[in-house]
């Protein structure tokens, strides 16, 4: 029988009641808020199994909308993901981007270190973003956040279709001072490609423009619909409460700017704060009578770090084992997706990249075809994505990880160097990668294995 989302009996009532089952009942251009973590575990949420970190207006967002549960990101690390997720396609198709780009523009594996010798490591303008062909199709377009997508102006988010930009640069930023990592203390604050300066707490700051930008929109009696892409910097180090600002940045001896040195409750302070601002963030929405016509989307960059809880997955951040790459999703669409439901169906960050566009009645440039498949259509209908295979690969040094899931059997492989280690797990019954049957199923293993090898040489970069 074929495979269907697991809906709970209320729920399959709330969709008999409020759609019949087709997405295309939705308003014809929804507003779109695109809300991206960083770094964030899989069980950091309430609504993901987190006892100890509080965040009801995530879990409210759930409540109202749908939670996936077998959702991955794109890539183990930010830039790659973010790289996917908006230009809806596989991050290897624009090479250097396999790894997130390093404190000034640094270059951490070979393609990258070549592009970056040239100036050249970022998302270029040429590539089409979501933002791009949303603005074509008359959205207003704002990003407050984390970019991470290449430091030099040429790369910058308005090149990229963004109308309004608050954003930092790179990966790790003082949450205060927002400067970067020690030793270069580089402030990274832009607006509008313009270096910013701005006190307050990073989640806060964002979340404010957020908020503010939504109501100017909103004053000028703007008709035009909207896309708000809010990439947070929580929970990525360096490891900051919102009430522990200091008179300098933290020192370069800090643990705090290690990702696995999280103090427990600083950890958990800055997802509740996270949560806090969305609540603002959502808040503001129905105070301008658009919660209704808005498409809300939560998810996070990439599996979590040390410093995240206990999720039962195996290994963390920069690995393609499931805790590296499997990440909370969470999407609220009213009167077009059901209410309160789980989606069990593997998806991935570009997935939504798909969505979006079919959403907004735009496709995909000639000859770039999206890489994703329309996932919140799917859910909408009660139904299974198409049947595919799902790949990773991502490259640090001499290390490359790779990953290919097909149902629900899945091939690891990583290479340290010129060794390189596989593993084969069946998913459906070990989700916590375990059981290595590898030797046991080696005819499973060899097809998996030519899978990946083809993907690979079908992504393979332009440039």
């Amino acid at each position: 029988m074929k495979s269907r989302v697991v809906l709970t009996i209320a729920v399959v009532l709330a969709v008999a009641l409020f759609f019949s089952g087709d997405v295309s009942a939705a308003t014809a251009k929804p507003n779109i808020v695109l809300i991206l973590a960083d770094d964030l575990g899989y069980a950091d949420l309430g609504c993901y199994g987190a006892k100890d970190i509080h965040t009801p207006h995530l879990d409210r967002l759930a409540r109202e909308g749908v939670r996936f549960t077998q959702f991955y990101s794109n890539g183990p690390e930010c830039s790659p993901t973010r790289t996917a997720l908006l230009t809806g396609r596989y991050q290897q198709r624009v090479g250097g981007l396999e790894c997130a780009i390093g404190i000034g523009g640094v270059g951490r594996y070979d393609d990258a270190i070549r592009l970056a010798a040239t100036h050249d490591l970022g998302l270029p303008a040429s590539e089409t973003t979501i933002a791009r062909l949303l603005k074509d199709a008359g959205y207003a377009t704002a990003i407050t956040g984390k970019w991470h997508l290449g430091y030099e102006d040429k790369f910058s988010p308005n090149r990229h279709g963004f109308d309004h930009a608050l954003y930092c640069l790179g990966g790790g930023m003082d949450y205060f001072h927002h400067v970067e990592d020690p030793p270069d203390y580089a402030p990274v604050l832009r607006l509008n490609g313009t270096p910013e300066k701005r006190r307050g707490y990073a989640t806060d700051v964002f979340a404010d423009e957020a908020v503010r930008w939504l109501r100017e929109h909103a004053a000028r009696g703007n008709a035009k619909p909207f896309f708000l892409y809010l990439p947070f910097t929580a929970p990525h180090s360096p490891f900051q409460a919102p009430d522990e600002e200091q008179p300098a940045p933290l020192p370069a001896d800090s643990p705090r700017w290690k990702q696995s040195k999280a103090p427990p409750a600083v950890y958990a302070a800055m997802i509740e704060r996270m949560d806090a601002v969305v609540g603002r963030l959502l808040a503001a929405l129905e105070e301008q009578g658009r919660a209704k016509d808005t498409l809300v989307i939560f998810l996070s960059d990439n599996g979590g770090t040390a410093s995240a809880r206990p999720c039962g997955l195996r290994d963390m951040k920069g690995t393609t084992f499931e805790g590296g790459i499997r990440v909370p999703c969470i999407v609220r669409w009213p009167g077009v997706l059901p209410v309160g439901a789980t989606v069990t169906h593997p998806a991935l960050s570009f997935d939504l990249t798909a969505s979006i566009a079919r959403a907004a009645g735009v496709s995909a440039p000639a000859g770039r075809p999206f890489d994703g498949v329309d996932i919140l259509r799917c859910v909408g209908r009660g139904e299974a994505p198409p049947s595919r295979a799902l790949f990773w690969r991502g490259r640090r040094g001499d290390r490359t990880w790779r990953a290919v899931r097909e149902g629900s059997l899945k091939l690891v492989s990583r290479a340290p160097g010129d060794r390189r280690e596989e593993f084969l797990f069946d998913l459906g019954g070990d989700a916590g990668e375990q059981k290595d049957l590898l030797a046991q199923r080696p005819a499973n293993a060899a097809r998996l294995r030519q899978l990946l090898a083809a993907w690979e040489l079908e992504v393979k970069p332009r440039r």
